[in-house]
């Protein structure tokens, strides 16, 4: 969870970086954002999407004068407890909040407006994500199994070791996974080494030790993944503001302003 208040952005917007999870974003201010999604359509306001949403690099999102915001990251497990609505249903294009959650949306937009501090903002996002959660059933375990190991292994793990040991078909895990999850299981998994050797080179090691570990067949390997999931070159995503905000790319600078939630405000320019 992360704050972002943003007095103006670029004129070319933020870029928009993929990662595993499911994005929520709660706009509270004067200039709600826009996002763009590099196939024309334009998103104003509160939105959720789903895993990846960003791969390419055509995803660009900017603002007025004055944009606040709350984000959220959820695992993919819990989003269709979270949201109502499961990321399967999320895959391909973002949907807006109002259409999720009804005239909710607008009550959470208008409380997070009326409380002066992120602190507290943090906690009654908190509060309605943990009682959502409990209103809903979770995913499935086998498919919740299925993507936890991916997750756990940073995205090394064999696909068809994870059917072995669930005892399912090649062919009935990637049915049941795409279905529950709205990505492909080796897509999940090439998602997630990205994402985790990404967070690497932002803390500074050097590519050729992460492309080692991260299971690419050399550092070229690693940079033309990182171009196909951005659009970007390495040292240029290194420097993106979307990733200002995460905690695990920037442990020495960004201290947590709510403890193990890890929310902070980032206040861009």
């Amino acid at each position: 969870m992360a704050g972002f208040r943003v007095p103006r952005t670029p004129l070319d917007g933020l870029r928009v970086v993929p990662h595993p999870d499911v994005m929520l974003i709660v706009e509270f201010g004067s200039s709600p954002p826009t996002v763009a999604d590099g196939a024309g359509r334009n998103y104003r306001g509160s939105l959720v999407a789903g895993p990846g949403f960003g791969s390419g690099g055509g995803v660009r999102a900017w603002g007025g004068e004055h944009v606040e915001c709350v984000q959220v990251r959820l695992s993919p497990v819990i989003a269709g407890a979270v949201l109502g609505a499961g990321p399967a249903d999320l895959a391909g294009s973002p949907a807006s909040l109002d259409d999720v959650w009804g005239r909710e949306a607008a009550r959470i937009r208008e409380q997070l407006a009326a409380i002066p501090s992120w602190e507290d903002r943090f906690t009654l996002m908190e509060a309605l994500l943990v009682r959502r959660l409990r209103e809903r059933a979770p995913v499935e375990p086998a498919v919740a199994w299925a993507w936890n190991r991916i997750a756990v292994s940073r995205g090394l793990v064999r696909i068809e070791d994870v059917a072995v040991d669930l005892g399912w078909s090649r062919k009935r895990l990637w049915s049941r996974f795409r279905s529950h999850l709205g990505i492909a299981p080796k897509s999940a998994a090439k998602l997630v080494r990205f994402d985790h050797a990404v967070h690497r080179l932002i803390v500074g090691e050097g590519a050729a030790r992460v492309a080692a570990d991260g299971g690419y067949y050399d550092q070229p390997h690693l940079h033309r993944d990182i171009a196909a999931f951005t659009g970007a070159t390495p040292v240029s995503v290194l420097s993106e503001p979307f990733l200002r905000v995460d905690r695990r790319a920037w442990p020495g600078k960004a201290r947590p302003a709510t403890g193990e939630r890890g929310g902070r405000p980032y206040d861009g320019g």
